[in-house]
């Protein structure tokens, strides 16, 4: 049986993964290959996960833990995606705070698991938001050092670096970007690209068709600062029902609830890493984000439909502890219902701030 060719598109959180897994996927599956997708998170009720499946992608989803840790759950979710039909290739999102994915998840891959998958190269996007204030060492960086330790070693194991989100950036700030990661990680391919757009993203699909590396050892990893890095920001999933009398526009409610619950913790110094809102009905669906403190959020997925019901679901990584989070998404939710007329009641809520990494396994070379 041919192998299943496996990828891993990794990168920090708010730096496009979804978007870009989304876009090679579709690129595949137009030259007439089966693609499976594989989303992952600390938490469960993924945004990226409903934005993938709303795309028509056959997704599979890993909670609870990074792929590192649940390296025999991610095992298990790719074998479940071979049932009815064993995908050609299958990409995977890791946790956008996980680092060290080459020694806990691709190489115990190949030594345990080398008949089954062609394991390919470890791509990571770069965002600029945060790379450019990280790289230049920037004073008002916005995370903690423990927190730039991770984002800065994802980008040191990485086969290849993609700098995403090139349609905002202008082009001496594209090429100052490049000469930062070109000085920092020297010899590693780097390029830019706009996932959204996809200018530029056969650099991309020619960087995930490539080889990896050869390494004689595993990239130097402490764990402690790994452990503290991830534990400063506060995660919270929440799901919220929306219904109205009357219709209401689906994609401004999930863009004023970004715009609201962003504005607040930038009010309260907190910075924020990526924080997503999907609404969606039986047939639409609408996304807003924001990836940071210091830009203004945005609609990504536009559903332009008008609706009296809809569910919704907040995912929020910021630099806050979870009982903040907690508080300022259900104030702004309180205050937009008011607002717009609309009854929304906050359900199942998950906020908490992730362990320790303790990897199923590591290999030394």
């Amino acid at each position: 049986m041919k192998p299943i060719r496996f990828l891993m598109v990794g990168g920090f959180l708010g730096a496009g993964k979804t978007t870009s897994i989304g876009r090679l996927a579709a690129h595949y599956v137009a030259q007439g290959l089966n693609v499976a997708l594989v989303t992952n998170d600390q938490a469960y009720d993924l945004v990226d996960t409903h934005t993938l499946r709303a795309q028509g992608f056959q997704v599979g989803e890993v909670p609870g833990a990074c792929f590192c840790c649940k390296f025999d759950d991610l095992i298990e979710t790719v074998g479940s995606l071979s049932d009815q039909k064993t995908p050609d290739i299958v990409i995977a999102e890791p946790v956008g705070s996980c680092t060290d994915l080459v020694a806990t998840v691709i190489q115990p891959m190949r030594e345990l698991f080398g008949d089954r998958f062609e394991l390919g190269p470890l791509v990571v996007l770069l965002k600029p938001v945060h790379g450019k204030k990280i790289l230049a060492e920037q004073k008002g960086k916005g995370f903690s050092p423990k927190a730039e330790y991770i984002f800065l070693k994802q980008l040191e194991e990485a086969d290849a670096i993609a700098i995403n989100k090139i349609d905002r950036m202008s082009l001496e700030d594209q090429q100052s970007l490049l000469e930062l990661v070109e000085k920092r990680f020297p010899g590693v391919p780097v390029f830019g690209v706009s996932a959204r757009d996809g200018v530029g993203f056969e650099k991309l699909i020619a960087a995930a068709a490539a080889e990896p590396k050869k390494r004689n050892q595993m990239m130097e990893m402490d764990y402690q600062t790994y452990a503290e890095g991830e534990a400063e920001l506060g995660w919270l999933n929440c799901q919220i029902e929306a219904k109205s009398e009357a219709k209401f526009d689906l994609d401004g409610l999930v863009l004023k609830l970004v715009t609201g619950i962003g504005g607040e913790l930038t009010d309260t110094d907190c910075e924020v890493a990526h924080l997503k809102v999907l609404g969606q009905t039986m047939n639409d669906a609408a996304v807003a984000n924001l990836v940071g403190s210091a830009v203004e959020s945005e609609l990504s997925l536009a559903s332009e439909i008008k609706t009296k019901a809809a569910d919704v679901l907040v995912n929020a990584r910021v630099a806050a502890s979870p009982e903040e989070l907690e508080q300022i998404v259900t104030s702004i939710t309180t205050d937009l219902a008011d607002e717009l007329k609309i009854d929304l009641t906050v359900g199942n809520m998950q906020s908490f701030r992730p362990g320790k990494p303790e990897p199923t396994h590591r290999s030394g070379a």
